[in-house]
């Protein structure tokens, strides 16, 4: 049987944010300083929640779960409001 030498970023990430729920506030904090941008803060708050489970934030922030995979797609454009419902949903505020 052979074994994996390597995974994808994304799959890291997500096991990172699941195994440290502290690291989700760092990691969003340099994924808005170091990359900058609506890209970066939706793939951090994408990853961040998978990490949680997309069902559960969903459910938490009063959205439909498709709706929320579209929010944080790539082509994504959340509404403030959607924003602040994922954050809150995750446990994460903005400082």
């Amino acid at each position: 049987k052979a074994i994996k030498t390597s995974r994808p970023h994304d799959e890291a990430v997500i096991e990172m944010l699941k195994n440290d729920p502290d690291f989700a506030t760092a990691y969003l904090a340099v994924a808005l300083e170091e990359a900058g941008g609506q890209q970066a803060l939706l793939s951090a708050l994408r990853h961040i929640a998978e990490a949680h489970g997309m069902s559960a934030v969903a459910e938490r922030a009063g959205m439909p779960r498709e709706a929320l995979y579209r929010a944080l797609g790539t082509r994504g454009n959340p509404t403030i409001k959607t924003l602040m419902a994922v954050l809150t949903a995750t446990g994460l505020k903005i400082q």
